[in-house]
């Protein structure tokens, strides 16, 4: 489902991986032993600064730093952050 609007200059709306919350096996992870995900799909991208022209777009799978990012609510949708692009480590797979 698509977002409605965009993010300002060089900032991009990720939804991170969300971690497991059981085994395969059935067995419930407590949130303090789940693992934070460090990869997201990109939602939406901003128009980029005269000086910092965007490089990811809308569907790229990122790698994101373990902390960071402004967590937002759009929709009652879970695990929807805001990062400026220099914060997203790398590109792994790109969807242009």
């Amino acid at each position: 489902r698509r977002v409605h609007g965009y993010p300002i200059g060089d900032r991009v709306l990720v939804q991170r991986v969300l971690a497991a919350k059981e085994t395969k096996g059935g067995i419930l992870i407590p949130e303090t032993a789940q693992k934070k995900v460090s990869e997201g799909t990109v939602l939406a991208v901003g128009r980029g600064l005269p000086d910092k022209p965007i490089t990811v777009s809308e569907g790229d799978v990122v790698l994101l730093p373990e902390y960071g990012g402004t967590r937002v609510e759009i929709d009652e949708r879970e695990g929807l952050y805001l990062f400026h692009q220099n914060e997203i480590l790398a590109v792994l797979r790109q969807y242009s």
